[in-house]
């Protein structure tokens, strides 16, 4: 499926036949078997997104497959073996970031999907060996393409950034959603006490399941900031796992505690937003931000799908020919969960 113009899901993207990739020198060819659907996916295709995008481009980043072609140089895979691709096609793997556990902030790197005719919306892909991490037995192919962006992310904003300790109340916004309901289950393993923002009266069920032991559920554009402090004793959330940003930012603002840690993920509109930093500061608020999955990060939520620690949260698998379908349903806050498209079924 190819995005020659942004727009709308069913004009922008087409689909087309092109010449299969080939492998450069240390890198891979995939058999792509599934392919999440990410809000990424949306921004880039209606044009919300512009840094770094260039079309004509293949969506899709989260991707698992069968390798089906070595370059030269690549050592420690082996054709028919099944991995996940950590969402990116290259990273310089010297520089101050990749060498300091922060590869996604590589200069060099390459997001798969965003520019060139190389993503997961398509029978294959190639990227760079090392930009692969091998699946485990006994995990599914969806399961394993939505680990790197949708369950790794989450884990990051849960682990490595907002450092959730045992007996902190966690909010996470947007939480009916394909990196929601992740953060949801990964503060919970955390030890964490779990609120869970949705407008979706739908999505309520699933949260429970996820492990919230809150649902802050309101309608849309409502201030959800009240219900947040009246669970927590009027103190608010110790950590709030953010998937939304500008338009929910002035209630997610007044439900972090005082010394409260703010980490922001998502972004869903192309708004900025005004406000007074003393609203932060004179309060002890952290804000922060975390960007994607180390391929360290993905190997340990690999082993977590493996174990059954985490359940990757999926909505639906559609063929390739449907992503408009998936990219309306994501873009509507339809999906409870991730889509993913199984392009070479």
């Amino acid at each position: 499926m190819v995005v020659r113009t942004p727009g709308p899901a069913a004009a922008a993207l087409r689909p087309e036949t092109l010449p299969d990739p080939t492998p450069g020198p240390g890198q891979v060819v995939l058999r792509v078997e599934a392919c999440g659907v990410c809000f990424h996916d949306v921004v880039t295709r209606n044009g919300t997104l512009k840094a770094g995008i260039e079309p004509p481009f293949i969506p899709g980043h989260e991707i698992c497959g069968e390798v089906v072609a070595l370059g030269r140089g690549v050592r420690g895979l082996a054709a028919g073996q099944r991995v996940a691709t950590s969402q990116r096609a290259h990273v310089c793997g010297a520089c101050r970031h990749c060498t300091g556990g922060r590869e996604p902030l590589c200069a060099e790197a390459v997001f798969l999907g965003d520019a060139g005719l190389n993503g997961g919306y398509a029978e294959f892909v190639a990227l760079d060996a090392g930009m692969v991490v091998p699946v485990p037995d006994g995990v599914a192919p969806e399961a394993a393409a939505v680990a790197a962006c949708a369950i790794g992310t989450m884990f990051h904003a849960v682990a490595e950034i907002g450092r959730v300790r045992p007996g902190e109340t966690v909010l996470v916004t947007g939480a009916g959603g394909g990196l929601g309901l992740h953060g949801v289950q990964l503060a919970r393993l955390a030890g964490a006490r779990v609120l869970a923002q949705t407008t979706s009266p739908a999505k309520v069920a699933a949260l429970r399941e996820a492990g919230a032991d809150e649902v802050v559920l309101h309608p849309r554009g409502e201030d959800f900031s009240a219900a947040v402090r009246e669970m927590t004793a009027g103190e608010g959330a110790d950590v709030v796992i953010d998937n939304v940003g500008t338009p929910l930012f002035q209630p997610t603002r007044r439900s972090v505690a005082k010394a409260g840690r703010w980490v922001l993920v998502g972004q869903l509109t192309g708004d900025f937003v005004p406000f007074n930093p003393a609203q932060l500061f004179l309060r002890g608020i952290s804000l922060l931000s975390a960007t994607s999955t180390t391929r360290a990060e993905l190997r340990t939520v690999l082993a977590l799908l493996a174990r059954g620690a985490v359940r990757a949260a999926l909505d639906r698998t559609l063929p390739l020919e449907r992503a408009a379908e998936a990219h309306d349903a994501v873009e509507a806050g339809r999906a409870a969960g991730r889509i993913v498209l199984r392009p070479a079924a």
